[in-house]
């Protein structure tokens, strides 16, 4: 849908059922006003490229601004929270609302695993306001100014959106997709995160399940849950991929033999060691060592 009235402007683009984008541009000299019903499974997340757009709650008695250059993430499970925006002139505004379900897809592997609509965490709201990085600046400019008459430009813009998604929810510090950020409580995620410096740190004897999750201080169900929300595998899947990669890289130091990597990994036999590392990279140890020789 595009609608156009004077110097305002609406475009909605439907990506799919509970997935759409809405780019309102003012260059008018007036307010501009838009309502819409959106239920209380949506996150909305609004960018503000210029200008200053103004959200309205309760008949006006709660407000909230989103000023140039921020964006604003609003997911309340509680109650519903319509859009009732108020758009200042000479202002660009891109919203994206998206189900929680369809929003929890994209951030874990398997679709219909949603932790944070199990029922201890089901009425927790959450809220953000953030600076919009540079990156998400010109993915939202590659959005806006894609061709309106295209008849791919569904295609294209769901795949911008995509992008868009992953540059703004990715950390600053880390790249290792280590958030999704409706997982349980930061106390929660702390706990966790520990657990894979546990496992790390004694991979040659990793405790059990059980062990690990009396000492970070969870029950095993939600090391289990959060562990793979974050990290996206189980606990020994995780550590074996880790183990892995480890002893590959001691393989390609050249200073240990394959006995001697296989026991720093945790492997008490060559033979165990060798199964294990064909399994992951389709080659024997030995023969991956003799191909970086050549």
């Amino acid at each position: 849908m595009f609608k156009n009235v004077g110097e305002s402007s609406l475009d909605e683009i439907t990506l799919e059922k509970g997935f759409y984008v809405l780019h309102f541009q003012n260059e008018s000299d007036q307010i501009d006003h838009f309502e819409r019903e959106i239920d209380s499974t949506f996150i909305q997340i609004h960018f503000c490229l210029r200008g200053n757009s103004k959200f309205l709650f309760n008949n006006g008695s709660y407000t909230f601004d989103v000023l140039d250059n921020r964006s604003i993430l609003l997911y309340n499970p509680q109650r519903v929270l319509p859009i009732n925006l108020e758009i200042q002139p000479k202002t660009t505004l891109v919203s994206l609302m998206i189900s929680i379900e369809k929003f929890h897809s994209l951030f874990s592997k398997e679709s219909g695993y949603i932790p944070f609509l199990s029922n201890e965490n089901s009425n927790k709201k959450y809220y953000d306001d953030t600076e919009i990085k540079p990156t998400v600046a010109m993915v939202l400019q590659q959005i806006i100014n894609s061709n309106i008459n295209s008849s791919v430009r569904e295609l294209y813009v769901k795949g911008k959106v995509y992008e868009l998604l992953s540059l703004h929810f990715q950390k600053e510090e880390s790249a290792t997709g280590e958030y999704c950020p409706f997982l349980v409580d930061e106390q929660n995620v702390l706990k966790i995160r520990k657990a894979k410096e546990i496992i790390i740190s004694r991979m040659a004897e990793p405790p059990s399940l059980q062990e690990l999750a009396t000492e970070i201080g969870l029950n095993l169900k939600k090391l289990k849950e959060g562990f793979k929300q974050i990290y996206g595998d189980t606990v020994y899947s995780f550590l074996f991929d880790y183990k892995m990669e480890q002893a590959r890289k001691l393989l390609e130091s050249n200073q240990f033999n394959v006995n001697e990597v296989g026991l720093q990994v945790g492997y008490s036999t060559a033979s165990h060691f060798i199964a294990a590392f064909k399994k992951k990279f389709g080659t024997t140890p030995k023969k991956y060592v003799m191909s970086l020789n050549n």
